[in-house]
């Protein structure tokens, strides 16, 4: 299934942490704050006040960091999927 975000909202997919910390010790699935990495996977269209369409500062496949507790959870096909807006991206992973 194909899902396209709608005005200024951005389909991001979690990226996982690594599963050891230093020292070895192994976190548990339970015990592990979600990640706020992701990989953008699509852009809706953004328009302005005057009806015109504004670019995104991100594109799909830009590797992000976004706000702790932004967006909605969605589940598509088996993969955690994130639906935010724009504003709650905090920076581009280069």
């Amino acid at each position: 299934m194909k899902i396209r975000p709608v005005g200024d909202r951005i389909l991001i997919k979690r990226t996982e942490e690594e599963e050891t910390k230093k020292g070895g010790i192994i976190i548990p699935d339970t015990a592990k704050e979600k990640p706020q990495k992701g990989l953008v996977i699509a852009v809706g269209k953004k328009v302005n006040e005057k009806g015109e369409t504004v670019e995104f500062q991100v594109k799909p496949k830009d590797k992000i960091l976004f706000s702790k507790y932004a967006g909605t959870e969605v589940k598509l096909e088996d993969d955690d999927m994130l639906i935010v807006r724009e504003e709650d991206i905090l920076a581009v992973l280069e």
